[in-house]
């Protein structure tokens, strides 16, 4: 009983608990609010479209910036402040959503409508905030903390790593589903109301479970030091060394105070401070490129680039193939238990085979998965005709007047909808958008529908098992103070090349040209896969593809020759 109470009041499991709060409200926003701007803009997707632009651009220009204030703040400021702006954005845009749907008719009439688009312009900006506080907070918690918890424990470390995952896969499946049900049988005012008290709720919770965990780690609280000193300008390298502090955090105090004495003579100009966000950002994606892990991080971001995953791109696919929205949940759910399974993979692996080779076995399980994605393009039933032009359904849609019709994405992100050829899915047709109801097509084979889900519920296995040996690679090999501004840039180039798939979308919408959407997918996979041989190959050399068991807590692969930092 004892070690049980031990574990619910251990450091580890109040940052899962906090994280699981914190990732349900996300998940739970993140679906509404998309539909909610569809709902205000008459089932339009056009405010959605300018939200998903609005956050991938912000995250992309500013995920440096970010993570550069994250490195330069203590650890708890960081962590409050960010869970405290993105909780009170949420409640206010949930406020206003609230005030829009009870006098939509009133604030139309307002000064010709104007009102209203202001309404509209000042959720979008508050939800952006609210995701960019968001993105600070997976930084500090998921890339720094964590580390710190789980001590020189590289198993620990990778044990918390797949345990947070776990928690990402099923509130990802489970919190729309909730706040889903909510808005169905209640109304889109009610889902804003309750959302709102949910972030309140849990603001207080996660708050106070911050503090406790900062409490249980002492070591949470060597960082702020680093910074206070450093901020008094006046400390001497060798006097520190004096104190012969632990090498790891001598190092990362080194390595603050000669990158804060050079700005000293910056601050005299007001040029000097408009100029230092620009700078900020060179500087970051500079030592992103330079980081031992560079390839390993560029591999993770070209899996990004893919139309083979649970967005509603894919969905929309699916029902111009038949399969009906009960179908469709259905392989949702099994792509949350391969993920979940995934993530079990990777311990397993890495105490196996070590951290670096993990990747390799992933990768190449991921890869060869997929290969039925780019099969199924070939098989009876799939739409592809490259003889029609993928650029023409673009031209013809510029000219038509009647709205697309909508599906709300079942994903944790806003995202434009896949829409031509779809199935009405407001009146519960069946018959295809561009299609004449009395002509009744014969059934589409289900050959190649079933052979595409298929490899990509399949390959969600070695696609969570890569994701937590770069997130855990990134963890590991990455200086302490610099862990903000890189782990930012990550996440700008994840942003970059998601955003680019989008574009890969619009610009190719017809169904007959999807099945090249799969195999330019697949090529980006195999891209980023290659670029992570061509790192494990630099890290380990003739020791590649020598399998053995390291002992987790002295041996670990995964510091490459020449680097300096600890864990």
């Amino acid at each position: 009983l004892g070690s049980v109470v031990a574990y619910f009041t251990s450091a580890k499991f109040l940052l899962y608990l906090g994280h699981a709060l914190s990732t349900w409200g996300d998940r739970m926003w993140h679906f509404a609010v998309s539909v909610f701007l569809v709902e205000l803009y008459g089932n339009s997707l056009l405010l959605t479209a300018v939200y998903g632009l609005v956050v991938a651009g912000s995250v992309l220009l500013l995920g440096a910036i970010i993570g550069d204030w994250v490195d330069k703040n203590s650890r708890l400021k960081v962590a409050q402040t960010s869970l405290v702006v993105q909780n009170a954005s949420v409640i206010l845009c949930g406020i206003i959503l609230m005030i829009v749907f009870l006098f939509k008719t009133q604030l139309l009439t307002l000064y010709h409508g104007w009102l209203l688009t202001v309404c509209y312009i000042l959720v979008i900006t508050i939800a952006n905030i609210a995701n960019l506080a968001s993105t600070a907070t997976a930084i500090t918690i998921q890339r720094d903390w964590i580390v710190v918890v789980a001590g020189e424990d590289r198993s620990k470390l990778a044990d918390m790593n797949a345990t947070i995952r776990r928690i990402d896969q099923l509130t990802n499946i489970l919190a729309p589903m909730a706040v889903g049900q909510i808005m169905t049988y209640g109304s889109p005012m009610i889902g804003c109301g309750f959302i709102s008290g949910w972030n309140l709720m849990s603001m207080c919770v996660e708050y106070l479970l911050l503090w406790k965990v900062y409490q249980k780690t002492p070591t949470l609280a060597l960082k702020s030091a680093k910074v206070e000193e450093s901020e008094l300008k006046q400390l001497n390298v060798k006097k520190e060394s004096d104190v012969k502090p632990a090498e790891g955090v001598q190092l990362i105090v080194e390595k603050d105070v000669t990158g804060f004495e050079p700005q000293q003579e910056k601050e005299v100009s007001c040029g000097a401070r408009i100029a230092e966000p620009f700078i900020t950002f060179r500087d970051g994606w500079v030592a992103y490129y330079n980081q031992p892990v560079f390839l390993a991080g560029m591999g993770l971001a070209f899996l990004y680039m893919t139309v083979l995953g649970f967005d509603c791109i894919t969905t929309g696919y699916a029902y111009t193939q038949g399969l009906s929205g009960s179908v469709l949940s259905l392989l949702m759910g099994a792509s949350a238990v391969t993920g979940i399974m995934g993530t079990v993979a990777f311990t397993w692996l890495r105490r196996k085979c070590g951290l670096i080779r993990t990747g390799l076995i992933s990768g190449v399980a991921q890869f060869a998965c997929l290969i039925l994605c780019a099969i199924s393009v070939f098989m009876p039933g799939s739409p592809m005709d490259l003889t029609v032009s993928p650029f023409a359904d673009i031209s013809a849609r510029l000219f038509e007047s009647e709205p697309l019709p909508t599906i709300a994405s079942p994903e944790d992100k806003p995202e434009m909808v896949f829409a031509t050829g779809m199935p009405s899915l407001l009146n519960g047709s069946t018959t295809p958008a561009n299609g004449d109801p009395e002509m009744s097509p014969e059934p589409v084979p289900l050959i190649s529908v079933s052979l595409l889900f298929a490899g990509v519920i399949a390959a969600r296995v070695g696609l969570w098992s890569f994701d937590l040996t770069v997130t855990q690679l990134l963890q590991e090999n990455v200086l302490e103070s610099e862990r903000g501004i890189i782990n930012g840039v990550q996440n700008s180039m994840n942003y970059l090349l998601d955003l680019l798939h989008f574009i890969m979308v619009i610009l190719a919408p017809n169904p007959e040209a999807f099945g090249l959407l799969v195999l330019i997918s697949v090529s980006f996979v195999a891209m980023g896969h290659i670029m992570y041989f061509r790192f494990a190959q630099k890290t380990l050399g003739k020791q590649l593809f020598v399998c053995c068991t390291p002992d987790p807590k002295t041996v670990s692969d995964s510091s490459p020759p020449g680097n300096t930092s600890t864990v």
